[in-house]
């Protein structure tokens, strides 16, 4: 990595002389910060991006729309005359970055400041009096489906309506706890009048758009030029992306390893929501495993403590109500994307690098079937090159293991994830047959790398399937497209994300000249260099890779994945690898089976009907903000949401157990915590229908 920095420096060193950098006034130290920013990250881009974008008109009109849409997703604060306004620069931005001129960065600054300060009188004055809930009104709650309005009567109209869904939201939530103590006569709870609910709902939604302003009005000019930074580099595709140097150093704290707490990072959305933007691989989140992305965190309670209501809280205020002491219990109260709420509890830890390993259980469904399950393409966490723990080795120690106690066929999990090590992917694909091509990857200027495995040693020669899903990315994929290209596995999921590039990050600060030293740091890149190609020659970008037997999922008609992102790279191909397949697997045949098994599993009947449903909700995004038929329709998925929950319930016949190697390990060691961790682990296992089926389509292969 470091001589390939270097020769990137080498060739990089005189962009700032090429992009004019020497016009500014060094002695006198006269110049903008911001403009010689832009200056060296584009001259950067142009240099090293595996597909540089020209500076055109086209590339104006498109950073305009992007920089817009990021500074006011909702279209609740500029209005259409302000993007009439700001349309003049639309084509001329283009011209504006090679001349050093930002005058479209700055009105915009000025305007976006001035309209959200204008707003924040309205939720105020709008929610100091009981509001009408009898009244036929409707509230478009998809951005996407929305217009800038046309004139400041317009925008607060829409700006009541979306106040009162959220103090509609809240009170449902109020008078639904409030019939459900009556219904079960809970005499703890206190009774309270419609109107004093009312005020407590509006009381709530005040305080939650207090935080939101607040957040707005501490935007510093270095956040509002991050996001101008990253209109720019979003055009190039949606993982070239600058880091000024606070978040940067979020970004390695969160790479880190180290994290307090439950290992969930959080976000506010417009409407003032407390998100999860990610769970940490290895964290008390990522364990427990009900705690997900974009869940909604609507309270939090210390183990069996009275629930705080955290929608009114500043995001470090709820934080720290969320993080804790080791050993401490939190429970969240979670609102999911479909709508149902949900209480989760998690002990609060710090990462135990042992839960981010491949780990193996056995499994019995009228066969022995060995499961592996490998939350990341993880490599030597020491850092010192000693490969303590590589998971390639782990693997092929597990299936070793699996080997021992005569397991049949073996299952690969790959769900959720996200990727890693390039290189362990290579090894690890070699397990599973002799020597041969594995990836394919491309550069800007053209030339294929073809990675191979070159060790004729084989870990595991019998019935193999890959199990996938939309969490599925980058090296996941290859490893997965790989084994489907031989035939070597059979893919058992649904579509992976398609995520087909390689990133690099490139300190800024290196490319500046001397006489610029004391304005350092100004930040890094992480910028696309290569891209993945199968052994057959597609690539994994937005295609990813599709199963060979699908399997229903909860999202299967929304779509997401990279496709989804704004200026994704495209899909292309190169030649195909030398390699040869094996023998040919029956795939129609094995989906065929599987389908009709499906379709008398009453799991996956209500898994596909879910989707169905959880569609429809989203697609329907016209709200009803009559109180009668707000609640009527949250009534209607509260009762969905528990048919579905209902239907979770143990598979007959179909178990799973730790190795008793591994226990025997850990009992060895005194480690009952751990040996608590692996049994609770695999009772979860037995109860994944997915897992379930990816075993009944294993028993299938002879």
């Amino acid at each position: 990595m470091r001589t390939i920095l270097n020769s990137i420096k080498k060739k990089f060193i005189i962009i700032p002389l090429v992009l004019g950098i020497t016009s500014f006034t060094v002695f006198n130290y006269v110049f903008n910060k911001n403009e010689l920013i832009l200056d060296i990250l584009l001259g950067g881009l142009s240099q090293l991006h595996y597909s540089p974008v020209k500076l055109d008109d086209s590339f104006s009109e498109k950073v305009f729309d992007l920089y817009i849409k990021r500074t006011d997703a909702s279209k609740k604060f500029f209005l259409q005359e302000d993007i009439d306004l700001l349309s003049k620069y639309k084509r001329s931005l283009d011209d504006q970055l090679k001349n050093q001129n930002h005058d479209f960065y700055k009105i915009s600054v000025d305007l976006i400041t001035k309209r959200i300060k204008e707003k924040e009188s309205w939720y105020k004055e709008y929610l100091s009096q009981p509001l009408d809930y009898t009244s036929e009104e409707s509230y478009e709650s998809d951005y996407e489906k929305t217009k800038f309005a046309k004139t400041p009567e317009e925008l607060k109209k829409e700006w009541q309506k979306m106040l009162k869904y959220q103090v509609l939201m809240r009170l449902d939530e109020s008078l639904n706890r409030q019939e459900t103590a009556i219904e079960k006569k809970d005499t703890s709870y206190k009774v309270k009048p419609f109107d004093s609910l009312e005020v407590d709902a509006r009381r709530k939604v005040i305080k939650a758009n207090n935080n939101l302003f607040k957040y707005y009005n501490k935007l510093t000019p270095k956040d509002r030029f991050a996001l101008y930074a990253n209109a720019i580099t979003g055009i190039y595709d949606p993982h070239t992306e600058y880091f000024a140097p606070k978040e940067k150093k979020k970004f390695d704290q969160a790479m880190s390893g180290q994290f307090e707490g439950i290992g969930a990072r959080l976000m506010r959305t417009e409407m003032g929501q407390l998100k999860v933007s990610e769970i940490i691989i290895g964290t008390p989140s990522y364990k427990q495993g009900e705690l997900k992305q974009n869940d909604e965190i609507q309270k939090v309670a210390q183990g069996e403590g009275k629930p705080v209501d955290i929608s009114e809280m500043e995001m470090d205020d709820a934080i720290e109500l969320i993080k804790g002491k080791k050993g401490t219990e939190v429970r969240l109260t979670v609102k999911k994307p479909d709508g149902s709420i949900k209480v989760i509890p998690i002990i609060r830890d710090v990462i135990d690098m042992e839960d981010v390993l491949a780990k193996s259980a056995v499994l019995n469904n009228k066969s022995k079937i060995g499961y592996i399950y490998l939350p990341t393409f993880y490599t030597d966490f020491t850092g010192t090159g000693s490969g303590t723990h590589r998971c390639a080795k782990d693997m092929r120690e597990e299936i070793e293991k699996l080997k021992r106690v005569g397991v049949k066929s073996i299952i690969i999990d790959l769900r959720d994830n996200g990727g890693g090590s390039l290189q362990e992917v290579v090894v690890m694909a070699g397990l599973f047959f002799p020597k041969g091509p594995v990836v394919q990857v491309k550069n800007r200027d053209g030339h294929i790398k073809i990675m191979e495995d070159y060790n004729q040693d084989v870990a595991w020669d019998g019935p193999l399937a890959i199990m996938v899903n939309h969490g599925s990315a980058s090296a996941s994929e290859i490893l997965a497209a790989a084994l489907q290209d031989y035939k070597r596995a059979v893919i058992i999921g649904t579509p992976t994300f398609g995520k087909g590039t390689v990133q690099s990050f490139l300190n800024l600060d290196g490319y500046l000249m001397p006489q610029f030293d004391t304005i350092k740091p100004i930040g890094e890149v992480k910028v696309t260099q290569q891209k993945f190609y199968r052994v057959s020659g597609g690539s994994t970008q937005l295609k990813g890779v599709t199963p060979n037997i699908m399997l229903p999922d909860i999202y299967a008609f929304i779509d997401r994945g990279e496709r989804e992102l704004e200026y994704p790279m495209p899909w292309d191909e190169i030649s195909k690898a030398s390699y040869s397949e094996f023998a040919n697997i029956n795939y129609d045949k094995l989906a065929k089976n599987s389908a009709s098994r499906m379709k008398k599993n009453e799991q996956f009947k209500a898994v596909e009907e879910r989707s169905k449903e959880f569609k429809s909700r989203k697609d329907e995004s016209i709200v009803n903000l009559k109180l009668e038929k707000f609640r009527a329709e949250q009534k209607y998925w509260r009762e969905q949401n528990k048919k579905y929950e209902e239907i979770k319930k143990d598979i007959k016949d179909f178990s799973a157990n730790p190795l008793e190697e591994d226990i025997s390990k850990l009992k060895t060691k005194g480690d009952t915590s751990h040996i608590g961790i692996a049994n609770r682990w695999s009772k979860n296992v037995a109860k994944d229908i997915y897992i379930y089926e990816a075993s009944n389509i294993l028993n299938e292969i002879k």
